[in-house]
């Protein structure tokens, strides 16, 4: 499946590409529009704090369904979509870490249809919740990479190994968000992206251009120090409005493990 994506935010041209002196996370400067869009949202640690914890507690699908229900009203194909997935995070927690990757990116690039957030949610710029965006069989590419995070979260995959990245797909000349996923904290991350459904590393994505990333944990910053960890703002953001919605559609919230 290839599907276009514009995330809301300037991206400015970077001397290197995605593969050029690429480990840890990406040795690249962000630029000051960037910058900004960052500190707007008010990514930080403590957004992990609300929702990734219940991780490890039993979702219970009837439950979440009949919450989805009640907020979005009759779920339709969609009730379909959520039990795919349901049956899908019963179903995988056995396999390797790749095969894990592998499934889980098929699945929502084959489940999921590109549809800008203007035109989905009549917002220039909505985190759906991956309910939301399997009750709409559509999502943008920051869609994409919420559902593969927390499916593969769900599954075992530590969240250190695991990061929603903005990047600026050069071929399309947008800014666009995949997920990638580092086998250790040195290795050459893998790329999950709802642009090609091939797992590469970067390495082998020169058209992605990486600006930052975030987890449940934190927020990478790169610059000419390179990799850089930031956090504690107090700050609303839209990741800590995601967490919320999860939680008022049924996902367990506990405190951080």
């Amino acid at each position: 499946m290839i599907v276009r994506c514009h995330c809301f935010f300037r991206v400015e041209a970077a001397p290197s590409a995605f593969s050029t002196g690429l480990r840890g996370l990406f040795a690249l400067a962000i630029p000051l529009a960037v910058q900004l869009t960052v500190r707007r949202l008010g990514l930080a640690v403590v957004l992990g704090c609300l929702l990734l914890g219940g991780l490890h507690a039993d979702w219970d699908f009837s439950q979440i369904s009949r919450r989805a229900q009640s907020l979005y009203g009759p779920l339709g194909p969609g009730q379909g979509r959520v039990d795919a997935w349901q049956n899908l995070l019963a179903t995988q927690k056995q396999g390797s870490e790749a095969e894990r990757l592998k499934v889980v990116n098929q699945f929502f690039n084959q489940q999921l249809r590109y549809v800008e957030d203007i035109d989905l949610w009549r917002e220039v710029d909505y985190w759906a919740t991956p309910v939301q965006s399997l009750i709409k069989g559509a999502g943008d590419c920051e869609d994409y990479a919420i559902a593969k995070y927390f499916s593969l979260r769900r599954l075992g995959v530590p969240a250190e190994k695991l990061r929603i990245t903005y990047v600026k797909a050069l071929r399309q000349n947008r800014a666009h968000m995949v997920l990638t996923y580092y086998s250790s904290p040195e290795a050459m991350p893998l790329v999950l992206d709802s642009l090609i459904d091939a797992i590469k590393p970067a390495s082998q994505r020169p058209d992605l251009l990486p600006v930052y990333s975030f987890n449940g944990e934190g927020l990478w910053l790169t610059g000419a120090g390179g990799n850089k960890k930031v956090g504690d703002t107090k700050r609303l953001s839209r990741w800590q409005d995601l967490l919320k919605k999860m939680q008022a559609e049924g996902f367990p919230a506990e405190p951080a493990y």
